[in-house]
């Protein structure tokens, strides 16, 4: 069956459930316990947002920096402060009219060293089936004897043996007392029973774990992952009480009131996101929920997913893209093409010839679990036999390198999405253009088990395998694209390197305001409440980098020029290994990151562009470093930060480019906070500070020279810089939701767009009950308005009524006004309606 349903439902949390105007995301650790961000409250309040936005806080993996590899559900972390720490923070929170939402991790656990800081693998990795947690990790115990995978060993089982590396030895495992266990280095696991006095070899045999080399974890692995991470398991949260054992100590904090909302990671690894999340909804009373989802294109949020919508990676893009310059798409093209050979065209063959990596390289063994699962329904049906395990596999792979979304969502017995099934249908009519016809028919029969339709012997529709097919399907789909598109294709691509982005669309050069301004619409209908972001702790570049590279677009002539300078000037120390991907790479990370202040400290310079060669993954890989290639590449980068003329040519750039990146920036910033939706504001980012990939946008912010600014703001000084002039639009935005909730979140918030003459120019007003009550004017492409002279008569039409700008306090009276009149300070204007 097909659902033909096509209209957008209004996702809203329960009535009477707290929901968050605004977020400020903290990165907790170590460095940044639950009293370390009680003592930032005051700050935050000041700030104006309503709610923070912690990262993962039940206890993680030893050494953990981010919180995403859980190991105790039923914990909050002791580094952090314990959940009498979290209470107090809740406590501090509450008394300044705060609230706090929490990112949780439903999807997978870490796999720990040693394995005992995760009790429930340990159990499971002790008595197997038998395990009561056996239910909770998504294991294929018809394979490999039974065993579970466990790939740590640095080399082949035979030669770690030779070599004396294993040995058996008594530990204290925690809640388990003194007994015997088996170590490797670091690694410690559980011994089986009754076989703690066989010969090393015949106990190795009998154990319900199978160590391996790591790289086995490739081919044979028997247990799901998260993506191609061998240290993070995945867990079976579909399982009623596998969903209340992992969350009963989250809803306990919801029900207490310590918790205002959840944010989810990675809804997409479930076997069934919606049902979790009915689930989730039920159990929590309907709070805010909102979901680490990425949408491919024009993709929209399934229209059944019990959430207030995504965590804005949708609007990430879109807000970065209004402020490109359409008119550098062809020759920064041309550029890439001299330095590389790719054509602008090319992005969709980069994407494609990556996935096909991916599928034959890191997640082959989810690929083949898949092939032999197909091949077993085929196998045991008369009419479906002649359909080879080969056949099967070339459909099956050209599925996933065909698909252009994360997943499909199929869920067995239920009526499937029309759009899941367009997906997977177009997908296929891709892949078979890449395929003799003689394996058309398999492609048939494939895409009719995936879609959970009648194939084969009359009836048949339904079955443990052809279920389980339907899903593991979607869930490989997500891991292939993650890994593919947006860890090794967005490290190839180079014509504007700030498209790259989670969530983005490379292939779309630019957007315009009328098509951002169709976005928000519809959203202000459809979700209303989901996220917007510029920053997360997981972005490629910050919203302030690609801010900086975005200016690329307006000035590529001149941004041509300068390249080619550089490389005169640098070719006596670019070596032959340079290729001109890295090239690329080098002078646009340079451009992003360089400030009044000269270029990023050298540190983060090379440690951002090792591991950007590396998720390339064209001539150096993580697990197979080429250490002179990746040096000639960061001599190269090194080399330009001293070299006196590529030093000035960059210097120049960034005064030359100064005034369109602050307009960027404030540009940006300011419609990001006033878009429908709840906006997130990414720790220091309220400050212009540009930062690259994790682990340099995970860095501690010193948050007191932050404080300072504010505090001298409010007391009436003006902006002396960049930093200064992002905090005052952040916080003077900020505070507008905060004091006109109504108009942003409420039950009668709307958008409208406002007339203006020119394509330079995002304006909009937010209405409660279709009154207008806030406006937003911006500067988009100010190196285009500066060459046409300034604003020179473009007008906006301002709604009637008195306007007072809440940045510069200038008043402006409703009606067709002059633009240059309402940025006559800054390059944006947060107009709030007095009368």
């Amino acid at each position: 069956m097909t659902d033909t349903r096509q209209t957008p439902t209004r996702r809203l949390p329960a009535p009477g459930r707290p929901v968050p105007v605004s977020t400020y995301r903290v990165q907790l650790g170590a460095d940044l316990t639950f009293d370390d961000v009680a003592k930032r409250v005051p700050y935050l309040a000041s700030l104006g947002v309503s709610h923070v936005y912690l990262s993962p806080v039940l206890t993680a993996a030893p050494g953990s920096t981010h919180g995403y590899d859980v190991v105790a559900h039923d914990e909050v972390s002791p580094i952090l402060g314990g959940i009498e720490g979290l209470r107090r923070l809740a406590d501090v929170a509450h008394a300044a009219g705060l609230g706090l939402v929490l990112d949780i991790v439903p999807n997978h656990m870490a796999v720990p060293t040693p394995v005992w800081h995760n009790a429930a693998l340990w159990s499971v990795l002790e008595d197997g089936a038998d395990s009561p947690y056996a239910a909770w990790f998504d294991v294929d115990w018809s394979a490999g004897d039974g065993a579970v995978l466990m790939p740590v060993l640095g080399d082949r089982i035979g030669a770690v043996l030779a070599r004396g590396e294993l040995e058996l030895t008594e530990a204290d495992v925690p809640g388990h007392g003194t007994g015997t266990v088996l170590r490797y280095h670091d690694h410690v696991f559980p011994v089986r029973a009754g076989t703690e006095h066989l010969p090393l070899a015949e106990l190795l045999e009998r154990q319900h774990y199978r160590l391996a080399y790591w790289r086995v974890a490739d081919e044979e692995l028997n247990y799901r992952r998260f993506f191609d991470v061998g240290t993070l398991v995945a867990v079976r949260v579909e399982d009623p009480d596998v969903f209340l054992a992992t969350h009963e100590l989250v809803l306990d904090l919801l029900e207490e009131g310590v918790l205002d909302g959840l944010r989810i990671d990675h809804p997409d690894g479930l076997a069934d996101p919606a049902g979790y999340l009915a689930r989730l909804r039920e159990a929590t009373g309907g709070a805010w929920v909102v979901v680490e989802k990425i949408l491919e294109g024009d993709e929209e949020l399934p229209a059944d997913w019990d959430t207030a919508g995504t965590t804005g990676y949708d609007a990430l893009w879109r807000i970065q893209q209004t402020f490109v310059d359409p008119g550098g798409a062809a020759p920064l093209g041309a550029l890439m093409h001299r330095l590389t050979g790719e054509a602008s065209d090319d992005y969709a063959r980069v994407v494609e010839q990556a996935k096909r990596e991916v599928v034959d390289g890191p997640l082959y063994a989810e690929v083949y679990r898949l092939t032999t699962l197909a091949a077993s329904i085929c196998a045991d049906d008369l009419r479906l036999r002649d359909h080879t395990w080969r056949a099967l596999h070339e459909c099956l792979v050209e599925l996933l390198v065909a698909f252009d979304r994360y997943r499909a969502y199929v869920v067995p017995g239920e009526v499937v999405p029309s759009d899941s099934v367009t997906a997977l249908e177009r997908a296929a009519a891709v892949a078979r253009g890449r395929m003799s016809t003689e394996r058309h028919a398999t492609m048939d029969v494939v895409v009719d088990l995936l879609l959970g339709r009648e194939v084969g012997s009359a009836g048949r529709t339904r079955g443990e395998r052809r279920d389980e097919l339907v899903v593991r399907f979607q869930q490989t789909c997500g891991a292939v694209t993650a890994k593919g598109v947006e860890d090794t294709a967005y490290y190839r691509w180079t014509q504007l390197v700030g498209l790259c982005e989670v969530g983005g669309e490379p292939s779309r050069f630019a957007l315009t305001p009328t098509d951002l301004a169709a976005w928000a619409a519809r959203q202000q209908v459809a979700a209303p409440l989901a996220m917007t972001t510029l920053s997360t702790h997981d972005t490629k570049r910050n919203e302030d980098t690609r801010a900086r590279l975005g200016v690329l677009s307006e000035l590529p002539a001149e941004w041509a020029r300068l390249v080619l300078a550089a490389r005169d000037a640098t070719a006596s120390v670019r070596s032959a290994r340079v290729d001109g991907r890295a090239e690329q790479w080098v002078w646009q990370t340079l451009a992003g990151t360089w400030t009044p202040e000269g270029p990023i400290a050298q540190d983060r310079l090379v440690e951002y562009l090792t591991k950007s060669l590396r998720e390339a993954k064209t001539h150096t890989w993580w697990t197979a470093p080429d250490e002179a290639y990746e040096a000639a590449v960061v001599d190269l980068a090194t080399s330009a930060c001293t070299d006196p003329t590529v030093v000035a040519l960059l210097s120049d750039w960034e005064q030359r480019t100064r005034p369109a990146v602050r307009a960027a920036v404030l540009g940006t910033k300011l419609v990001q906070l006033t878009l429908p939706g709840v906006p997130d504001v990414y720790q220091g980012s309220e400050v212009d500070t540009p930062t690259l990939v994790d682990p340099d946008n995970r860095r501690p912010v010193d948050v007191e020279p932050i404080v300072a600014r504010l505090e001298r703001l409010d007391s009436g000084a003006g902006p002396r810089d960049l930093s200064d002039e992002k905090l005052l639009v952040t916080s003077r935005a900020l505070r507008v939701r905060r004091d006109l909730p109504e108009a942003f979140v409420g039950p009668d918030a709307g958008f409208v767009p406002l007339a203006h003459s020119s394509g330079h120019a995002v304006t909009y007003a937010r209405t409660v009950a279709d009154e207008p009550r806030v406006a937003v004017v911006a500067t988009r492409l100010a190196a285009s308005v500066d060459r046409l002279g300034g604003w020179a008569d473009h007008t906006v039409a301002i709604p009637p009524g008195t306007w007072r700008d809440a940045l510069t306090g200038r008043v402006t009276d409703g009606g067709v006004t002059p633009v240059a009149g309402v940025l006559d300070r800054l390059p944006v204007a947060l107009l709030v309606r007095e009368d």
